[in-house]
């Protein structure tokens, strides 16, 4: 593990970025030879722990890396997590403010809501199945306070696993009256089809990568509870999104959801 001090920069050139609106270099250069998965989250919960302290709300967790090319791609073979806040959170259709992000990325996902905590170290599908109320349309909007996206896994776990904002559908929908596996997704900017998949690219169903979660988090001691919003991953490629863009994502029977980004003032 790295030392506490290196951590500690990490985080606080993570946090300066946030408050700035300006970009950072890697965390990786910060902590140097440092650069496993256990380090990315021992410098992510410092800053979570700061928020935490300063007021902010937390309203769930968000998985990523749930597709086996980008496990691939940043060398890792699992998932990662980061914290929601109720101060990301927009509602179906609600514009988001220019200059809240850096470098967005749209993706596609199904979010749970949970009805029941998941605290019981080792869960079964089914435990996931009896927790959760219900299923909804969502999107991610990722960023990435390091310039670029120049990131390796040490950087996107640092970096809250890389989450910006999400958006959530006004229409839940019961588990018993929809196939997470099955279900279609299609995600339009501006219009233009720009990814498609389906639910099966999550892990095999977004239900298994909400079992993953809730083992990780009821193992660290923080786990997942009652009204908590689970984002279980993306179902198809994230695109780079701009301002003045629309970004409608159709869920088949899932139902959609839409969000914009403001125009930057004239």
């Amino acid at each position: 593990m790295a030392d506490q001090a290196l951590i500690e920069q990490a985080a606080a050139q993570l946090r300066q970025a946030s408050e700035t609106g300006e970009t950072c270099g890697p965390v990786r250069d910060v902590v140097g030879t440092y650069t496993d998965i256990d380090v990315g989250y021992a410098i992510q919960d410092v800053n979570t722990q700061a928020d935490i302290a300063a007021g902010r709300r937390v309203a769930g967790r968000k998985i990523g890396i749930t597709s086996k090319a980008v496990m691939e791609q940043v060398g890792v073979d699992q998932p990662d997590f980061g914290t929601l806040f109720v101060d990301m959170e927009y509602g179906d259709g609600v514009p988001i403010e220019h200059g809240r992000l850096m470098q967005p990325r749209a993706e596609a996902e199904v979010a749970l809501v949970l009805e029941h905590d998941l605290d019981l170290g080792a869960h079964s599908f089914n435990d996931i199945i009896r927790a959760t109320a219900y299923a909804l349309p969502s999107i991610e909007i990722v960023d990435s306070r390091i310039a670029d996206w120049n990131i390796r896994i040490v950087d996107t776990v640092a970096d809250n696993a890389s989450c910006g904002l999400y958006v959530l559908g006004g229409r839940p929908m019961s588990l018993s009256d929809v196939d997470l596996r099955t279900i279609p997704m299609r995600m339009d900017v501006d219009g233009e089809t720009v990814s498609t998949g389906e639910g099966a690219a999550c892990l095999g169903h977004p239900l298994h990568a909400a079992r993953w979660l809730a083992d990780q988090m009821s193992q660290r001691g923080t786990p997942l509870k009652a009204g908590d919003v689970v984002m279980t991953g993306a179902l198809g490629p994230m695109k780079p999104i701009a301002a003045g863009q629309s970004v409608v994502c159709d869920f088949g029977p899932l139902g959609t959801v839409t969000t914009v980004l403001d125009p930057a003032p004239s």
